[in-house]
């Protein structure tokens, strides 16, 4: 099926030469761009003297564009030594909860792009581990986009976020530069990265590779009370859980670029990426009778984790034309597995019994194929023309077992939550966008038209489904410039959650005794409108930006719990009859002394829920309050600290609620030669972050609080090499990798 499909593709591919892809990052530059790029970034540097002290600020920490922001890391120290949620936490606009899962102004429907590609590693089940232990020194910027324009994937309700990769390639007059990182922390907790970039001629060659050993410490306690169907008596049940997870993570990535003349370039890339966690937990059940007394008592005991392996290449030909003139066509093939499997056995105290011994298994295997040709123009009038075709087609399987007995010798299957689930999804898309000035005021219209078939097959069961169906999405944004230093941006853009194929399947998955998953056949796509209305002011080292946002949504994805009987809960997704959110967020950047600066938002939104279809007696309405602040504070030309911390408010669903949380952080780095500079960073100092989940139903309360073990501190030290063309050191930059370039 893949060979026979990625055959079409070609052959679509050889039919429409003039489409293009949507290019978010440019192609790595030719010495005289990475010259320029060089010159451009000293010269956007502003040195300010007080007292003796130099203090240098950046003026491209923060870019914008007609449809997206994009924010610099460099200045993240957490970034530096932490992972990619660290990072995401600081960026405006983002949240991402203590298990990984990241949301847009608390819409948790995202899309994650690297480099303006799908990611593979950071999409389905496997995306909130990946987030949590991914290092984040592998990116140079984020970039956030929450009303994309057509030329994007529509995916994601809430918004695309866009990891922009640390650019590797070598300064002009060089032959090799790199860098090298090595960080240490409490409880064995290490991490080590770098890259390096060769050049001569035409030819340049790059490398990135990274080292991460960390440590998970979660504390759960949950109390359920539940009414009796037969006598209405409120009956109560307990369940604690502590774990202690180790895990370790490696990543390696070779590319090659080859210049064939000054409008053609070949580039090529190999990238690898594996997860392994593995450590023991203990579980805690009690329940009680109507009277309070204590009538069950059993323990959990288990061992085991999450691991992940994937690989993925990409081969890509741009041909330029002239500037802003280019035709490109890129081929990238991914695959990859992972699995959470845990040995457990649960001892029965109250009534006694014999032990349960239980091996869970739940696997997940993928691979996919996306190919784009994209094309871009200048037009007459100053307008420019981007128009493209991309498709993708993605094969997955799902290996869900479930073994129990009463010895570890004499496991035998669970048929009730053990199964095996096939699904193939293929997306063809044809946009076109057209952005041109009309005097004082800068338009782009756009519109995507996608066709999207999805054949589901649930091997245990015997049952096979498909679908297919033509969707259109449009876009329109509008920048009315106000003065040298302020703007006015209006967009609109349609945006859809399609149900992952793994949400699809309708057999129960085993999470611990009292609790059950499983998924929605019948779920449909969830459809989004999307509104903005944003002022924003930039002068010198000050950003300033107000945004009043509308979000409507229809058949809006929500988790529904249901009781099972015996205390025993499902968790199922549905859609609700529409979820609209309104809100207004503020971003403010700027300096409150020559030597200290700081970053400060604030989003207010209010959601309303419409959960009427699914039998719930009335809707869900919240307004809900978060931020995040960071001051940064350089003394001394070779001293910067930073302090930051962020609040998550309370978010509502169907039936209940998520409480407020946040983190407090602290980094320090001091330059101690122009090639070697020390950092050390203490993450979550407060060691209180975690999250409150609330069910409340007619038949059932359930609260659920978790403590994540996260205060980490973390010391070491970055070494940059390579020389310039005149034979001078490298500049630290704050990123502590390769020279900057104007990305």
């Amino acid at each position: 099926m893949i060979a026979l499909r990625t055959l079409l593709l070609v052959s679509a591919a050889l039919v429409t030469p003039g489409l293009a892809y949507a290019q978010t990052t440019p192609p790595p530059p030719t010495d005289e761009e990475a010259e320029s790029g060089a010159q451009q970034a000293e010269e956007e540097e502003e040195d300010t003297a007080v007292e003796g002290v130099t203090v240098t600020g950046r003026a491209n920490d923060i870019r914008t564009s007609i449809d997206s922001v994009s924010y610099s890391t460099a200045e993240d120290l957490q970034a530096a030594t932490g992972t990619l949620a660290d990072a995401l936490r600081n960026i405006p606009s983002v949240e991402v909860d203590p298990q990984g899962n990241v949301s847009l102004r608390g819409d948790p429907t995202v899309t994650i792009l690297i480099d303006g590609r799908p990611s593979a590693i950071l999409s389905g089940e496997g995306r909130g581990p990946a987030i949590l232990q991914m290092s984040a020194d592998q990116f140079s910027r984020i970039e956030v986009m929450t009303n994309p324009s057509a030329a994007y994937r529509p995916d994601g309700s809430g918004g695309v976020i866009n990891l922009i990769t640390r650019p590797n390639f070598v300064r002009p007059g060089s032959t090799v530069s790199g860098s090298v990182r090595a960080n240490v922390g409490g409880d064995g907790r290490y991490n080590l990265g770098g890259n390096i970039a060769w050049t001569r001629d035409r030819l340049t060659l790059t490398g990135d590779f990274g080292l991460r050993h960390d440590r998970h410490i979660m504390s759960t306690e949950r109390v359920r009370e539940q009414i009796d169907t037969l006598t209405g008596d409120v009956l109560e049940s307990r369940q604690s859980q502590e774990v202690d997870v180790v895990i370790d993570g490696r990543y390696a990535r070779l590319g090659a670029e080859y210049r064939f003349n000054d409008g053609l370039m070949f580039t090529g890339e190999l990238r690898r990426q594996q997860f392994e966690s593995a450590g023991d937990g203990v579980e805690m059940f009690e329940g009680d009778d109507a009277s309070g007394a204590l009538v069950s008592a059993s323990e959990r005991r288990g061992y085991g984790g999450f691991s992940g392996e994937f690989t993925g290449v990409t081969a890509r030909l741009l041909r330029t034309f002239g500037e802003g003139h280019e035709w490109s066509n890129e081929l990238r093939y991914d695959v990859g597995e992972n699995s959470y499997d845990q040995d457990g056995v649960r001892l029965f105290t109250l009534p006694a019994a014999p032990s349960i011994y239980e091996d869970v298994s739940n696997g997940r295997e993928s691979a996919t194929i996306n190919f784009a040709s994209a094309y871009t123009r200048p037009m007459s009038g100053e307008a420019k023309l981007r128009a493209g075709y991309e498709a993708e087609i993605i094969d997955l399987e799902f290996d869900n077992r479930v073994l129990r007995g009463p010895s570890p010798t004499t496991l035998v299957v669970d048929p009730t939550v053990t199964n095996r689930f096939q699904a193939d999804q293929s997306v063809q898309a044809i946009y076109g966008t057209y952005e041109r000035p009309f005097g004082p005021v800068s338009a782009q219209f756009g519109l995507r038209v996608e066709y999207v078939t999805l054949d589901l097959d649930q091997i245990t069961s015997g049952v096979q489904v498909s679908n297919d169906y033509f969707r259109l999405y449009p876009s329109f944004h509008v920048v009315r410039q106000l003065s040298e230093t302020q703007e006015l941006r209006a967009s609109y853009s349609r945006r859809v959650q399609r149900p992952q194929p793994g949400d699809l399947n309708p057999f129960l998955i085993f999470v611990d005794p009292l609790n059950y998953r499983s998924d929605n056949p019948d779920l449909e796509p969830q459809v989004t409108d999307s509104y903005e209305l944003t002022w924003l002011s930039r002068a010198n080292q000050t950003f300033y930006q107000a945004t009043l946002y509308y979000r409507d949504t229809s058949d809006a994805f929500t988790q529904v719990v249901s009781d099972l009987g015996g205390g025993v809960l499902l968790t199922r997704p549905e859609n609700l009859g529409f979820s609209r959110a309104l809100g207004l967020e503020l971003v403010a950047n700027g300096r409150l002394h020559p030597t200290l600066r700081y970053s400060a938002t604030v989003n207010f939104y209010n959601q309303q829920i419409d959960a009427s279809n699914l039998g719930f007696g009335q809707d869900a309405d919240a307004t809900t309050i978060s931020g995040r602040i960071n001051f940064n504070w350089q003394p001394t030309p070779k001293d910067f600290l930073q302090v930051g911390g962020f609040w998550t408010g309370e978010t509502v669903f169907a039936q209940g609620r998520r409480e407020p949380s946040g983190m407090v952080n602290l980094g320090y780095r001091r330059t101690i030669t122009d090639r070697l500079a020390f950092q050390m960073t203490v993450r979550d100092l407060f060691d209180s972050f975690g999250d409150t989940t609330i069910y409340e139903t007619p038949n059932f309360t359930d609260r659920a609080e978790r403590i994540f073990g996260g205060r980490t501190a973390y010391v070491g030290f970055t070494w940059t090499f390579g020389q310039s063309r005149n034979g001078q050191q490298q500049p630290p930059t704050f990123d502590f990798s390769a020279p900057q370039t104007g990305q």
